[in-house]
């Protein structure tokens, strides 16, 4: 299983030298690829990866992820092209449904037939990315048109999942799934075979991958850091997708799918992520001391199966 972690960037001034200088950091601690969140109100997450990625060479980027409904899809094929050719081709494109409570009370846009919705938006994204031409009209996405970026790379598709109808399209469409605060019984008796069986019936059994992320800290005050977790996080646990995948794993609260111990113990609780059948775990280290984030990476760098 390949472990990767989250690079965070700086929400308040988007400084390129502070990206470039932390992104370099993770490159040399060892790390393969870095994947980021795009929130809401914070750096446009796309801009800040071209230009950290144009001056740190090798290291591989995920977007986990990137909302689909406040953009059309041939203007997100057009920046993720031009930002993969900028970067050299490692940019995989994390996507994904932002919830009701931001596309409808920050954006005005309407929440309903989120599964058909995302269907039309791939109906149209797909297309630009493998052949950058396009002809599509669906009830709530239509496209035509064509990109001149011929000669860039095309970067896989990620589509963050959790429930079955949502599995089936990553399934028989994407590269697979990104996954959040979901833990390994659910990723190992749900996720995951759901996942792997929408690609078999689709003829593409080897072409998907499970990407699970999970907050960690490697630290032996583990009441400091659950207390911590509790208040990170909380906002999690009255999100209906999280809350349905916290009860699935029995988790009264999210912060309980934070992974927090020794090194002992988060080694063994990283193997159950491996058991469930993840290709590659995520991790985001929350702990605000630098030497206990350090530590965290250290251990995560390590479990790294190259």
């Amino acid at each position: 299983m390949q472990v990767s972690v989250v690079w965070t960037i700086n929400a308040r001034t988007a400084s390129a030298i502070r990206a470039v200088e932390t992104l370099s950091a993770l490159h040399n601690e060892g790390f393969r690829r870095v994947w980021s969140t795009q929130m809401p109100s914070e750096p446009d997450l796309l801009t800040m990866i071209a230009v950290a990625g144009h001056s740190v060479p090798e290291i591989r980027f995920g977007t986990g992820v990137l909302p689909i409904q406040n953009q059309h899809p041939m203007l997100l094929a057009q920046r993720a092209l031009t930002v993969d050719a900028v970067v050299g081709g490692r940019l995989s494109l994390g996507l994904g449904l932002s919830h009701q409570v931001v596309t409808e009370g920050m954006w005005g846009i309407p929440y309903d037939h989120p599964v058909r919705r995302t269907e039309e938006f791939l109906d149209a994204l797909l297309p630009l990315l493998d052949d950058r031409k396009v002809s599509t009209d669906g009830r709530f996405v239509s496209a035509h048109g064509a990109l001149s970026l011929t000669e860039t790379p095309t970067p896989e598709v990620y589509l963050a999942a959790l429930g079955p109808k949502m599995l089936g399209v990553a399934g028989r469409r994407t590269s697979g799934t990104v996954t959040w605060m979901t833990g390994p019984k659910t990723l190992g008796d749900h996720i995951v075979p759901t996942l792997r069986a929408a690609a078999a019936d689709a003829g593409r059994s080897d072409a998907v991958r499970t990407v699970a992320m999970l907050p960690v800290a490697v630290t032996d005050d583990v009441d400091a850091a659950e207390a911590l977790a509790a208040r990170q996080f909380a906002v999690y646990d009255g999100l209906p997708s999280y809350r349905a995948m916290l009860d699935r794993e029995g988790y009264e609260h999210s912060s309980e799918a934070a992974i927090i111990g020794d090194e002992a113990t988060v080694t063994e609780r990283i193997a159950e992520i491996r058991a469930a059948g993840v290709e590659e775990f995520v991790g985001l280290p929350f702990d605000r001391d630098a030497d206990r984030r350090a530590r965290t990476r250290a251990l995560l760098q390590s479990l790294d199966e190259a």
